[in-house]
């Protein structure tokens, strides 16, 4: 299947640091999120719409759902890929995540984020994704 001309991704690597881990060197599930955060932030990057520019547009993008699926421990030491794919953009932006092992390419686990436009001005959740959204991503409503 081909991916629509804005569906973009991001990739970073992560070594699990030991205060990650418990007593077993598994990483705590709780930390997986920060690793997602760290590629949706590069993946924002690469449209020029990461968290100051979007203040800047006026909108604020609290995440409103999230969830992650772990096939497979992550361990102390361990290089981990984390890409980052955008999946939707009319009404929300949808991100799905995939964690691999960056040696084995062995998936460890996957999950997505959604993220909705508030107007910073009046607080009021955005019904459909804002103009400047559009334009960062090169399409047309």
């Amino acid at each position: 299947m081909q991916n629509e001309p804005w569906q973009i991704s991001a990739e970073i690597e992560v070594t699990i640091p030991f205060h990650d881990v418990d007593m077993m060197a598994v990483a705590w599930h709780g930390h997986y999120f920060r690793y997602i955060e760290l590629a949706r932030c590069a993946l924002l990057d690469l449209i020029d719409y990461n968290y100051p520019q979007m203040e800047a547009s006026g909108y604020l993008w609290p995440i409103i759902d999230t969830r992650m699926k772990y096939l497979a421990p992550l361990r102390f030491g361990q290089r981990v890929r984390v890409r980052a794919t955008l999946t939707e953009y009319q009404n929300r932006l949808k991100i799905d995540y995939l964690l691999s092992d960056a040696a084995s390419g062995t998936r460890t686990s996957k999950g997505y984020s959604i993220q909705v436009a508030v107007s910073k001005a009046s607080g009021e959740m955005c019904l459909a994704s804002p103009q400047v959204l559009l334009d960062k991503l090169g399409v047309s409503q």
